[in-house]
């Protein structure tokens, strides 16, 4: 990956000790068991920031003021058990000099890192996966550090909540809380109320793309039909960073191909929407929104 500012943005919003946040790129496929190249993501990711619109019309901000620093990526990719330490390592670091810490994949095997190093920082950690399948298996393929075990570490050590789920293996129900899984052929009308209910103050949040629907994001390692859409996607995020504390975020598994670019940009898109909601969010009281 060359050296560029996230989105182009200019040097003085890009610098580490100015920026309020850290954007960590792992370029790692090194276990994904059907469509190989989320390892491509990031830059495809970047590729497609570049080209994105600053302003944002819904929350009137432009986000990258508040400082965005494009950290070197984590390339450690000997074994999945060296990349996951790695991730951890380098996610806390920036974690302990107080930034709000993001991550882009990479397949959803380097969240085992990612939340490690959120459980460690933050007490009483809620995380909630958008996700197509469950990623609860113990062990896959020889390893812990598979992209199908993913969430398993966090269903033992915080309180998970998984939305959008609609393939998973049935040795995964045994480590499923199936209160705290919102499946995608059972949303009901008021779910969103139901899942935030279930969440702690401390969020962070692991959106596998995979979790959209294939007819908006086709360009993911194992795309799933009858998935999430945008707007109510956008909705259920706004929620959480209104009502809850996101401490940070990861998005994983984008797999680009050189004929179709919107899934790019729709990574783009929601990267940039999700911090534009953190920092429009960040300081606004649950109660005002009792009435709405």
């Amino acid at each position: 990956m060359s050296k560029k500012n996230y989105a182009g943005i200019p040097e003085k919003y890009a610098r580490l000790d100015d920026a309020q946040v850290v954007l960590i790129p792992v370029p790692y496929d090194g276990t994904s068991s059907w469509q190989k190249g989320a390892d491509k993501g990031p830059d495809a990711f970047l590729e497609a920031s570049e080209n994105m619109e600053l302003f944002d019309i819904e929350t009137r901000t432009e986000v990258y003021r508040k400082g965005i620093y494009l950290a070197p990526p984590v390339t450690e990719n000997s074994s999945p058990e060296k990349m996951v330490e790695a991730v951890h390592k380098t996610t806390k670091n920036y974690i302990n000099q107080e930034k709000f810490v993001t991550i882009f994949g990479g397949e959803h095997s380097i969240s085992i890192g990612t939340i490690r190093a959120f459980n460690e920082a933050f007490p009483d950690l809620t995380v909630v996966q958008l996700d197509a399948h469950a990623d609860l298996r113990p062990e896959y393929e020889g390893s812990k550090c598979n992209h199908a075990c993913a969430l398993h570490e966090a269903s033992k050590t915080t309180n998970l909540v998984q939305v959008g789920i609609r393939s998973m293996d049935v040795s995964e129900l045994e480590h499923m809380d199936e209160n705290q899984v919102y499946f995608g052929d059972d949303l009901y009308e008021n779910w969103t109320e139901d899942a935030i209910g279930q969440m702690t103050p401390n969020v962070f949040i692991t959106i596998d793309l995979d979790a959209f629907d294939p007819s908006i994001m086709p360009s993911t390692g194992t795309p799933e039909p009858g998935g999430l859409l945008w707007y109510e996607t956008l909705e259920f995020l706004k929620m959480i960073f209104k009502k809850k504390n996101v401490v940070g975020f990861d998005i994983v598994e984008l797999c680009p191909n050189d004929v179709d670019k919107s899934s790019d940009f729709l990574a783009a898109k929601l990267y940039y929407k999700m911090l534009s909601y953190k920092f429009k969010y960040s300081n606004h009281n649950p109660d005002e929104d009792e009435d709405e």
